[in-house]
C-alpha cells in the first residue's frame, strides 16, 4: 500500500529548504551504499554529518512525526534522520530494494518497514527523474509536487529515473513501524481513517467508540515496542 502525502511542507519552509540545498556542498551518493548498490547508484547525496544536513533531518523529522495522515499510515516506533538527494545530468539510481536494518545516531539497529521520499523540487523544473514502485500491485511511477512525500513498504523494489534535465531535490529517509505486517498496518491505517469520517460526519456515538475500541484492541495485539 502506498500513500501519497500533500503539503507536507508550506511553501515558506519549503523555499528556504531549497535555498540552503542550492548552496550546498553535496558529496557522491556511492559514499553510503554497499556493494550490491554501487552497481546502479548514480547521485549525490548530502553529507549526512554536516551541520546543514543535521539541522534539516531534524526539521523534517518534526514535521513528519507531527503530520497525522503520516502518524497513522507509518505508526512510527523509530524514523532514521532524514537523508538528501540530488539527480541531474542523466544521474539515475537502477532498481534496488533497501536494506532491511539500519544504524540509528545512538549505534542502535532499526528495522526498515516503510520508506518515504519527500520531493522537494518543483515537477517542472526537471526532466524524468521518476520514482518507481513495484509491489504485488505492479509498477507505480511517482513524481509530485515539490512538498508533497510518497510512503509506501520498504520491501518494494524501487528505482529513480534518468534525470535528463534540471534537477532533482528530495528527502528520504526510513521507518521501523510498531506493525511489522504491511498488511495489517493498511488494515489500522483505513480503520483509522473510518473512524476519523465517522466522527466529523457523525460525532462520537456509541458506534465511533466501539470501532475505536477495535482499533486500539488490535493495535495493542499487533503492536511491537
Amino acid at each position: 500500500m502506498m500513500l501519497h502525502i500533500p503539503g507536507v511542507l508550506g511553501p515558506e519552509r519549503l523555499q528556504a529548504i531549497q535555498a540552503h540545498l542550492q548552496q550546498a556542498d553535496w558529496e557522491d551518493g556511492l559514499a553510503t551504499v554497499g556493494a550490491l548498490g554501487a552497481t546502479v547508484k548514480r547521485n549525490r547525496q548530502l553529507p549526512r554529518q554536516s551541520p546543514l544536513a543535521q539541522a534539516l533531518a531534524h526539521e523534517i523529522a518534526q514535521t513528519v512525526r507531527s503530520n497525522p495522515q503520516f502518524v497513522s499510515f507509518a505508526l512510527p516506533l523509530h524514523i532514521l534522520p532524514p537523508l538528501f538527494n540530488r539527480y541531474e545530468g542523466g544521474e539515475n539510481y537502477g532498481l534496488h530494494v533497501d536494506g532491511s536494518i539500519r544504524q540509528l545516531p545512538d549505534g542502535s539497529a532499526m528495522r526498515t518497514d516503510v520508506s518515504s521520499t519527500l520531493f522537494l523540487s518543483d515537477p517542472d523544473s526537471y526532466e524524468g527523474g521518476e520514482l518507481v514502485v513495484v509491489d504485488t500491485y505492479g509498477t507505480h511511477e511517482v513524481k509530485l509536487p515539490a512538498g508533497d512525500m510518497i510512503v509506501y513498504p520498504a520491501t518494494s523494489l524501487h528505482q529513480v529515473l534518468p534525470v535528463t534535465r534540471g534537477a532533482r531535490l528530495a528527502s528520504f529517509f526510513w521507518t521501523q513501524s510498531l506493525i511489522r505486517d504491511d498488511m495489517r498496518r493498511g488494515m489500522l491505517y483505513e480503520l483509522d481513517q473510518t473512524i476519523q469520517r465517522l466522527l466529523t460526519q457523525l460525532g462520537s456515538t456509541e458506534d465511533t467508540v466501539a470501532l475505536t475500541n477495535h482499533y486500539h484492541n488490535l493495535l495493542r495485539q499487533w503492536a511491537q515496542t
